[in-house]
């Protein structure tokens, strides 16, 4: 019999990392992305921006039980590097994730204002959180920004 102590934590931590992001936690986001990040990426791959896609995806594995994940979606002048839409009768903002590796969570945030990706989702009628990540390769720290796009 093999022991799911660790996959049991890990999907707790995803759903505690959901509610986090949903309160606009910031600073409890990075650090949760944080763990997800050491726990789960090789040292070979660790500073790699695909593998900090790929963290992000872990990291909100929980959500998939409500979200449909979108990566690089398209949307107004660019591609958004994750998506969350809520599934249907599901009562939750979409979450617009922009990464950013060695520069700043509010440069990912900017971004997504800029190349208007939460204006290109109009017809999405519920409150959207704008998320921007970033990594710091020499801390190998994560920060993070969330705010309301207002329509």
């Amino acid at each position: 019999m093999s022991n799911w102590s660790q996959v049991i934590e890990a999907v707790k931590q995803s759903g505690w990392l959901l509610r986090a992001t949903l309160q606009k936690d910031a600073e409890g986001v990075a650090k949760g992305i944080d763990t997800v990040h050491e726990n789960n990426t090789s040292i070979l791959n660790y500073n790699d921006e695909n593998a900090l896609s790929c963290v992000i995806a872990l990291a909100y594995y929980n959500a998939m039980n409500d979200y449909m994940l979108v990566r690089e979606m398209p949307l107004g002048k660019g591609y958004a590097d994750i998506v969350f839409l809520p599934k249907k009768h599901i009562d939750y903002p979409a979450l617009v994730v922009e990464l950013k590796y060695d520069q700043s969570e509010t440069g990912a945030i900017e971004q997504i204002k800029e190349k208007h990706y939460a204006k290109a989702l109009e017809d999405y009628t519920g409150e959207i959180l704008l998320v921007g990540i970033n990594y710091d390769k020499k801390s190998k720290k994560h920060s993070c920004v969330i705010e309301s796009w207002r329509k």
